[in-house]
C-alpha cells in the first residue's frame, strides 16, 4: 500500500468576526477552568485589549493572574518566568491576547509547566511529549497566525537563534480572531506583520510538504493579502474592509503553513531574528524576494500559481517571465509597504554570514524548502541581501 500522499490537518476552534475577543471568558468557561494566566505585552496592555479579555474572563467567574513580561521577540527565560508564575498561582489555563510573541510565549509557558522542563529542550519536530494545559488565543495582529498553528518560535539566548517548536501538541484549543483590535496598529507593524503572512502563504504552497488541504487556503490567503496589504498600511485604522481581509487572509496562511510547513525565508529569519533581535515580518521581507528567485526552478508552475493569485498576467510568457514579474512585484509592495532596509544597514557585515547561513541550514523550516540549498547557497542569499 502506497502511504506517501497522506496528509494531516489540525487547526483549533476557530470563532471568526467582530467582537469575537467578548467571548474569550464564555469560551474559557467551557473548559471549566478557574484560574487563568492571561498572556500579554505591554504594547497590547496600552491598547487596551487586555483590559477587555481580563473583563471577559471575570465576568464569567474566571480568576486572572495577568503575565506581560514579554519581548517583541520572546525569550527562553521569559517563558520559564511565566511558568514560574503560572504554578505559583496554580493556575490551570492560558489565555494569550497579543501579536505572535505573546501567543508565542503563553505556548511556551504551557509546553514548559506541562513537560516539566526547560523551554530549550523541546526545539524540533515533536518533542513535546505532554500536551499543553487549555490555551485560548486572542491574535492582534493579522500576521504571525500562531494562533491557528502548530508552531512556536522562542529565541534561545544562549546560542542566540529562533527555536522552531513544532508539534500538534502546540495547537491552541480555541482562536478568537477579532479584525476591531488590529485597528490599534501602527503602519509600520501592519507592514511587518503583513509581509510575515504574505510569506506564510507562499512558502505553504511551494512547500515539499503541500496537499490540496493546504492549497486551497495558501492560494486563498496569498490573493487575499496581495489586495489587502497595501490599503491597510495606508489607513491603519480607517480602512476596517482591508483589516478584516488581512485578518481573513493571515488565518488562512496559517492554517496552510500549520500544515505543510514553511522554508528557506523563515529559516533564515529565524536565524538574523535570533542574532539582531528584529521584527520578524521586516526579516522574512528581506529575503522574499531573494529566496523566490532561487527556488523558483524547482517549483515553476507553483510559483505561477502563486503570481496569479496576486492577480499577475503574463500570457505566453516564459518561466524565466514569470519569475520577474513575481520577483517584481513582491520588491513592488516590500517598497510600498515602506520596508527597505538591507541586512547592511542593520549592521551585518560579510564576516556575519557564514554563520547565518549555518544556523538558517539547522532550522527545520529548511528541510520543505522546495529546492535543496547548500549553506554556500544560503550564504550567496544573505549576501544579496546585504
Amino acid at each position: 500500500m502506497q502511504w506517501d500522499n497522506l496528509r494531516k490537518f489540525v487547526c483549533p476552534e476557530i470563532i471568526y468576526g467582530n467582537g469575537a475577543l467578548q467571548l474569550v471568558g464564555r469560551h474559557a468557561a467551557l473548559y471549566g477552568v478557574g484560574n487563568v494566566m492571561l498572556v500579554s505585552d505591554a504594547g497590547v496592555v496600552a491598547a487596551g485589549w487586555t483590559e477587555q479579555a481580563r473583563r471577559s474572563l471575570e465576568e464569567a467567574g474566571i480568576r486572572v493572574i495577568l503575565f506581560d513580561q514579554v519581548s517583541s521577540n520572546p525569550r527562553d527565560h521569559e517563558v520559564m518566568a511565566g511558568v514560574e508564575r503560572y504554578a505559583a498561582a496554580g493556575c490551570d489555563a492560558l489565555v494569550a491576547v497579543g501579536g505572535g510573541s505573546p501567543l508565542d510565549c503563553a505556548k511556551g509557558i504551557g509546553i514548559a509547566w506541562a513537560n516539566r522542563c526547560d523551554i530549550v529542550a523541546c526545539e524540533g519536530v515533536d518533542r513535546v511529549v505532554v500536551p499543553m494545559p487549555p490555551l485560548l488565543c486572542v491574535p492582534t495582529t493579522a500576521g504571525s497566525a500562531a494562533d491557528v498553528s502548530q508552531f512556536a518560535i522562542i529565541t534561545n539566548t544562549v546560542r542566540r537563534v529562533k527555536m522552531a517548536i513544532i508539534s500538534k501538541a502546540v495547537v491552541p484549543d480555541v482562536t478568537l480572531i477579532d479584525p476591531l483590535t488590529t485597528g490599534t496598529l501602527d503602519s509600520y507593524l501592519t507592514a511587518c506583520t503583513g509581509m510575515d503572512a504574505l510569506v506564510h502563504a507562499i512558502e505553504a504552497y511551494v512547500s515539499n510538504a503541500s496537499s490540496p488541504l493546504t492549497d486551497l487556503h495558501a492560494l486563498e490567503a496569498v490573493r487575499l493579502i496581495a489586495g489587502a496589504l497595501l490599503p491597510a498600511v495606508r489607513d491603519p485604522a480607517g480602512d476596517l474592509a482591508a483589516r478584516t481581509r488581512m485578518m481573513l487572509g493571515c488565518m488562512e496562511a496559517g492554517l496552510a503553513f500549520s500544515n505543510a510547513s514553511l522554508g528557506a525565508v523563515h529559516a533564515m529569519s529565524h536565524s538574523l531574528g535570533g542574532t539582531l533581535d528584529l521584527p520578524h515580518g521586516e526579516c522574512n521581507a528581506m529575503f522574499l524576494d531573494h529566496v523566490v528567485a532561487f527556488n523558483f526552478p524547482a517549483a515553476p508552475d507553483r510559483f505561477r500559481g502563486i503570481a496569479e493569485a496576486m492577480g499577475l498576467h503574463c500570457r505566453g510568457g516564459s518561466p524565466a517571465d514569470w519569475q520577474k514579474l513575481l520577483v517584481d512585484e513582491i520588491r513592488r509592495i516590500k517598497a510600498a509597504a515602506g520596508i527597505n532596509r538591507t541586512l547592511g544597514q542593520l549592521g551585518v557585515v560579510s564576516a556575519d554570514l557564514p554563520r547565518l547561513a549555518a544556523n538558517a541550514m539547522k532550522d527545520a523550516c529548511m528541510v520543505t524548502n522546495p529546492r535543496r540549498p547548500t549553506v554556500e547557497d544560503i550564504g550567496r542569499i544573505y549576501a544579496e541581501a546585504l
